[in-house]
């Protein structure tokens, strides 16, 4: 079938005429002598050349302030919860797509949150005193920090796994579903790196308590920090774990004298090893281990081919994370 001719100015015009004295599209098309198609298509044009092709919006810029003011009071309310209290407030009586438009329209967007540790008022002072009294260190100076900390990998990898692309029906298709079991398998791993590369790698088979922590750090950071800093200087950094923070393993960061960098709680967004497990788990993710050995070997394979300019690159980035948390005043940043 050749393609159809378009519609002459007068014929549209007639035909937005006829739609707004409320006839439908069938019935305009038998009184214009064209098909129901060519009708639909041109109202279709016609909307898209409009903000609003029901004519008078429902809502006044003033509707629409007050939608903004209760949308960022009430972030994790669903369109319906929001409409409702819209409603409520202004006394209007639009529909859950009128206001999802007119969120559009204000730039919100639902997304999936991301994912930070609670951080109270005590906490968040403490980050952004620890930022300010650290904020005139140099990328050179965090180039001696050696960054330390445990992770934890699961051959179902939970919540790591990518999205699916998928059409209506099709949720619960077989190779649409990502499987889960209630007691996944899994491995704890300590390490740590330095800008010159990274450290051993460590396997936990235990609960960590401050006995265990300590030869841990005897037998894999020792030996780092003498393969990449020889005789030069160090600082090593932990976050504030139990097994970090006892008694006895402070004796025995002093009969070794090492300097152990202060470090504020629930802050892993300011160590850069973090990322690097991101970066571990994205390599391994598709090789999809099916046994404890498969994954240790995959981890270890993925450690193994981190490059020292990777390393380098996350440790330069210590003076931007520590500028990001004075801006937000000790609150949680984007890293």
């Amino acid at each position: 079938m050749g393609k159809q001719r378009d519609l002459s100015t007068g014929i549209v015009a007639q035909i937005q005429a006829l739609r707004q004295q409320g006839l439908t599209q069938t019935k305009i098309a038998e009184q214009l002598g064209i098909s129901q198609s060519s009708v639909c298509k041109a109202l279709k044009k016609n909307c898209s050349k409009r903000t609003n092709c029901s004519g008078v919006r429902k809502t006044s810029a003033r509707d629409n302030k007050q939608l903004r003011k209760i949308a960022v009071s009430n972030r994790f309310k669903s369109t319906s919860e929001l409409t409702d209290l819209w409603n409520k407030q202004t006394g209007a009586d639009v529909s859950r797509s009128t206001t999802y438009r007119r969120l559009r329209e204000l730039c919100f967007k639902s997304r999936v949150p991301a994912v930070k540790p609670m951080l109270n008022k005590k906490q968040m002072e403490k980050r952004l005193k620890w930022a300010k009294e650290h904020g005139e260190w140099t990328a050179e100076d965090w180039q001696k920090v050696v960054f330390s900390d445990e992770s934890r990998f699961c051959i179902s990898f939970g919540d790591q796994g990518p999205r699916v692309w998928r059409c209506g029906g099709e949720t619960y298709n077989h190779e649409c579903v990502k499987r889960s079991v209630k007691f996944p398998q899994s491995v704890m791993v300590w390490g740590c790196m330095s800008a010159r590369g990274v450290g051993k790698l460590c396997f936990l088979k235990k609960t960590v308590n401050a006995a265990v922590y300590q030869d841990v750090l005897e037998t894999f950071l020792i030996p780092t920090v003498e393969e990449q800093f020889g005789e030069e200087d160090f600082i090593f950094q932990q976050d504030l774990a139990p097994a970090h923070a006892a008694k006895s393993t402070k004796d025995w960061f002093t009969k070794k004298q090492l300097e152990v960098l202060a470090w504020p709680a629930n802050s892993p967004d300011l160590n850069v090893i973090e990322n690097l497990w991101a970066i571990v788990k994205r390599k391994i993710r598709d090789r999809k281990p099916t046994t404890l050995d498969q994954l240790k070997q995959n981890i270890a394979t993925a450690w193994e081919a981190v490059s020292a300019e990777t390393c380098d690159k996350l440790v330069k980035s210590m003076p931007r994370r520590l500028q990001a948390v004075i801006q937000a005043k000790g609150a949680a940043t984007k890293y």
